[in-house]
């Protein structure tokens, strides 16, 4: 036997402890779910999770990168990374193409903002099916949309519609497309619209709010303007109850909110309340596990005032039913099981934010009685972690990093959307379903 050899070694988290060995799929699963792309996460920055997730999508089949960018842009509510799968896929080709980019194409900029992605490398042609792809997508559109996006950078919506050819489905969208063509689309009656043309403020959101113009993320981040400006307290707050179009908001959008315009906090709180309710209660006891250590304590993007730890927290504030709630960085410490926005504070105010002694906490509550365990984390734990001993204990990973440790005897899902609590409840309802990376 040969001694003088290299031998390989099972990877580490970037604090330093065992990480699991994944294949392919799963290193692409946790690289995409959290990811905003292009922004930079504590371990790693923003260029180099763009380029892992397009070579490692390159070598996953075509089937497996379509079912992701799907999942990533209906389930997890992100935008941009799951275009850079959809570039992955065009590279293979294929007659999955098209249909990946009618469905994944949902706001009329995507369009643009996918060729642009194509083109980062330089121009190149389209490929049949991407054509195909982004006609079908075209025409999903009406002018308001197009209108509303049709801005003047590298690529324009008229370039997209010229590359892929696509036809109109009947005589009025012809028109509205000779006046994207022509630069004559009636001006969208948006607040950004009106705000530059000089419009008061106060009487801008008023008549937008009156007229449920206003789009429900708009709503959320221009409550101070509202506040500021004076607008009719009823108008505002009865738009943040209703959440008309809240379907696709992420919930630490509320914490963002209420950290910007306090005075509407009571009614933010009872918006992301409703998010509660809309989740089935899980039976028995759920222990859950949220990390507070220094590297979630990073911005979701570098224009944000939120941090990954709020994305956490926030998930965690919104898990129905029975709950018990611990922190964990240097020590481990529970906090009151707190709803909305008062869980979110008391997660966040529980401890010092320093190391990621994953590992220590994990073998702490494996000593509590529970029926289910659920760790938000980064998983770039210091210490090795255990397995759990509750039958039903799930890692979730909100950051992109490129090894974790929650596999194994766990049930591993990448996201900070709420949907993932609504795939534990279906897991535990049906089986495994394919989000299940254990």
């Amino acid at each position: 036997m040969r001694l003088n050899i290299f031998q390989k070694r099972p990877g580490i988290t970037h604090e330093g402890a065992p990480a699991r060995e994944l294949n392919a799929e799963q290193k692409l699963r946790r690289s995409v779910l959290s990811c905003l792309l292009w922004e930079n996460e504590f371990y790693e920055d923003g260029e180099t999770i763009a380029d892992r997730i397009f070579a490692l999508a390159s070598g996953v089949a075509p089937e497996t990168v379509a079912a992701l960018a799907i999942e990533a842009r209906e389930q997890m509510k992100l935008r941009h990374a799951p275009l850079m799968l959809v570039c992955a896929l065009i590279k293979a080709g294929g007659p999955l193409v098209a249909p990946t980019i009618e469905r994944v194409i949902q706001r009329a900029d995507e369009l643009t903002e996918l060729v642009a992605l194509y083109w980062r490398g330089g121009k190149r042609p389209l490929s049949k099916q991407m054509k195909l792809g982004l006609a079908r997508a075209f025409v999903k559109f009406d002018a308001y949309q197009l209108a509303k996006y049709d801005r003047d950078g590298p690529v324009k919506l008229r370039d997209v519609l010229f590359l892929c050819h696509a036809k109109p489905k009947d005589e009025a969208q012809a028109e509205i497309w000779k006046q994207l063509v022509d630069r004559t689309l009636a001006a969208p009656d948006t607040w950004e619209v009106a705000l530059s043309g000089g419009a008061d403020k106060a009487e801008t959101f008023s008549r937008l709010l009156t007229e449920r113009k206003l789009g429900y993320l708009a709503l959320l981040r221009n409550l101070r303007n509202m506040d500021q400006s004076g607008v009719d307290e009823t108008l505002v707050t009865e738009a943040i109850v209703a959440r008309r179009g809240a379907e696709r908001i992420l919930p630490f959008r509320y914490v963002a909110a209420a950290r910007a315009a306090p005075r509407f906090e009571p009614w933010l709180d009872q918006a992301l309340m409703e998010t509660i309710l809309e989740q089935p209660i899980m039976a028995g006891r759920t222990i859950v596990l949220v990390d507070v250590s220094g590297s979630m304590d990073w911005p979701l993007s570098v224009k944000s005032d939120l941090k990954r730890l709020d994305a956490a927290a926030t998930l965690a504030a919104v898990i129905p039913g029975d709950v018990r709630i611990f922190t964990f960085s240097n020590a481990v410490v529970e906090v009151p099981a707190r709803r909305g926005m008062a869980g979110v504070d008391a997660i966040v105010r529980s401890q010092p934010h320093g190391g990621t002694e994953l590992g220590k906490a994990v073998a702490k509550v494996n000593g509590i009685a529970h029926d289910r365990l659920i760790v938000i984390t980064d998983e770039q734990s210091r210490d090795p972690v255990p397995d759990p001993v509750a039958g039903r204990a799930y890692m979730i990973n909100v950051a992109s990093a490129k090894n974790g440790v929650g596999y194994g005897a766990w049930t591993h899902i990448d996201g900070f959307s709420e949907n993932v609590l609504r795939y534990i409840r279906e897991n535990e309802t049906f089986g495994s379903l394919v989000m299940n990376e254990a």
